[in-house]
């Protein structure tokens, strides 16, 4: 893809997923639109083998930016990084088209791993504010990472995780269409169980109080 229409396409990405972009201009100052820039042409050099050069413009981009993204990475079509501050991605990633990232997300390893050592993501996988992905595993496509939550194993397509360590809760299986991919339509695994509980232990009461009854009925 020529530089030209690579530029082209950024601006329409960001202009699409950020209400607050009002004119292409705009998009010039935006960091997902620098970082990505800078991006391009570091993978570029790093797959002919210049690794000291791609790590040059890739630092370069962090320092203006915040936002880490290692030039071995592999990241497919429409990423968007919003208020990208903090956000990492480590040599092995895989990322695919349409992906959104929020402020903080790490998309790391363990650091026990070789060679591929950190996680890949599906086509249309949002992770939320703070999340941190760790290993050499993959996100199924259209799923949701909840803010602040941590990812240790493999996530089923079409899910969504929340919590420290993560847990999946079901969708369904049905796609997510991009207009669902927020950081607030999120389940609560915790409350869901407390719920449960609640039920459970009213139930229990119930049924106690009707052997209490019976017992009553018995002797007298």
């Amino acid at each position: 893809m020529g530089f030209i229409k690579r530029i082209k396409e950024e601006i329409e990405i960001i202009k699409q997923r950020d209400p607050a972009i009002h004119s292409n201009m705009e998009v010039f100052l935006y960091p997902s639109f620098k970082v990505m820039m800078h991006y391009r042409l570091a993978h570029k050099l790093y797959l002919n083998g210049h690794y000291f050069l791609a790590r040059w413009i890739s630092q370069r981009g962090v320092r203006k930016t915040g936002i880490e993204i290692h030039p071995g990475a592999q990241i497919g079509k429409g990423l968007f990084i919003d208020h990208g501050n903090g956000v990492i991605i480590g040599e092995t990633t895989i990322i695919g088209d349409n992906c959104t990232l929020y402020q903080g997300v790490t998309l790391g390893g363990t650091g026990k791993e070789h060679g591929k050592r950190h996680p890949t993501l599906g086509n249309n996988v949002m992770v939320s504010a703070g999340a941190k992905v760790l290993g050499s595993f993959k996100i199924g496509d259209n799923s949701k990472i909840g803010a602040g939550s941590v990812v240790l194993e493999e996530v089923p397509p079409n899910s969504t995780v929340v919590g420290v360590p993560g847990r999946v809760v079901k969708r369904n299986n049905l796609s997510l269409p991009q207009d669902e991919m927020n950081q607030t339509d999120l389940p609560d695994p915790v409350w869901e169980d407390i719920q449960v509980l609640q039920k459970e232990n009213s139930e229990l009461t119930n049924r106690v109080l009707e052997l209490e009854q019976a017992i009553r009925r018995m002797n007298s």
